[in-house]
């Protein structure tokens, strides 16, 4: 994904992290990929209030007794995540905002036995159609480290099945939270929104294809999101 900064139109929110964990963990990632330490927004616990803080890429559920051992889970399908052991509860409880200027996804091709082709897989940047930013919908946790006490917070981001734009590529999509349901993502009070978790309208979007340089998580510039032309497609 690609995530410029904390802001998110219409909605205000503090600064939830201090200057020493901004400056170790925060850059412009213009090529966020799992495992880093990115913006996410989330209700204060315990107030009305809201805030912007980094968390890592990959939620660690906050019974693991060594992550290490675990499948990094940087996504959770909406389908059942209210009763799967490793969302259940930040899916109750914790919902958050993932701030992006646009998010990447790769086509995939299936063969004659359902199953996808091996191969270099074109990638395309997905965006809304005006350019501003939005809100992918995820979900955080709290972890400690049982040897040390050190906290890990940590997210993912919550799946759905894809537009009809998406479904040109991918069969599966981000959820996407518009500005008016933020606050029913956020408060918590409802423990099962699912309403909100389906497909964002695809005439609001914009997709492009793009350079294979995305495919590489340490390559972090600013042309990664640029459109490349017919010829140079994989």
């Amino acid at each position: 994904m690609k995530q410029t900064g904390p802001e998110l139109p219409g909605i205000y929110s503090e600064m939830g992290s201090t200057e020493e964990e901004v400056a170790s963990a925060w850059k412009a990632h213009y090529n966020g990929s799992p495992t880093q330490w990115l913006w996410i927004v989330r209700r204060i616990p315990g107030s009305g209030r809201n805030e912007h803080c980094l968390m890592r890429w990959g939620l660690i559920p906050n019974w693991a007794k060594d992550p290490t051992t675990m499948p990094l889970m940087f996504n959770a399908r909406c389908e059942g995540i209210q009763d799967k052991p490793a969302f259940r509860g930040a899916y109750k409880s914790r919902r958050c905002l993932v701030p992006v200027d646009n998010f990447f996804e790769w086509r995939k091709t299936l063969g004659e036995n359902g199953k996808p082709l091996k191969g270099p897989r074109q990638p395309y940047a997905i965006a809304m159609a005006d350019g501003s930013k939005f809100a992918l919908g995820g979900i955080w946790e709290s972890w400690t480290d049982p040897a040390t006490g050190i906290i890990t917070r940590s997210f993912s981001i919550v799946t759905c099945a894809p537009n009809s734009l998406i479904a040109t590529i991918h069969d599966r999509m981000p959820v996407i939270i518009a500005p008016e349901n933020y606050e029913r993502w956020m408060a918590n009070i409802e423990p099962d929104p699912r309403d909100l978790m389906v497909p964002f309208p695809s005439e609001l979007m914009a997709m492009w294809p793009i350079s294979s340089k995305v495919s590489t998580a340490s390559y972090n510039q600013p042309d990664v999101t640029d459109p490349i032309e017919d010829d140079q497609l994989l």
